[in-house]
């Protein structure tokens, strides 16, 4: 049985794969329209390398920046993080050197961080591209409201 989700951020949208695509059509209507040489082919690979490359781009970003939060678990990027394990979401301070959760150095660019103390008295750095919507949904989790 799955859980219901009660704060999700994807982390991107599949949409940027079609930018290759769309500028190799492009190319192929300018030179449709214009005299000189046909490249259809070239315009074709071309396409495909820049869809392929973007779908790496978004796959990675659907990995790494996606934060997902359900009744007993809270994900965010690659590491999750037991609910049962926050103590704290409101009222915390940021203290300089504080674990940032996901397994990188810093929040991802365009995110908020979200300061959370755990039991054990830490304070780990939650992050999400709108940090109030997950600090009500950890508030209403927690029962902190």
């Amino acid at each position: 049985m799955t859980e219901p989700v009660l704060y999700a951020e994807r982390g991107a949208s599949w949409w940027p794969v079609l930018w290759g695509p769309a500028f190799a059509l492009v190319g192929v209507a300018v030179e449709l329209l214009t005299p000189g040489p046909r490249h259809l082919v070239a315009w074709l690979l071309l396409a495909g390398a820049l869809a392929a490359a973007a779908t790496v781009w978004v796959y990675g970003r659907r990995k790494v920046c996606s934060v997902r939060l359900t009744p007993t678990n809270l994900a965010v990027g690659r590491e999750v993080l037991e609910v049962e394990r926050i103590a704290a979401a409101t009222d915390v301070g940021a203290p300089v050197g504080a674990r940032v959760l996901g397994g990188g150095w810093t929040a991802p660019k365009g995110t908020g961080e979200v300061p959370l103390r755990l039991t054990d008295d830490r304070v780990v750095l939650a992050w999400a591209r709108d940090p109030e919507s997950l600090v009500t949904a950890l508030r209403r989790l927690l029962r902190e409201e």
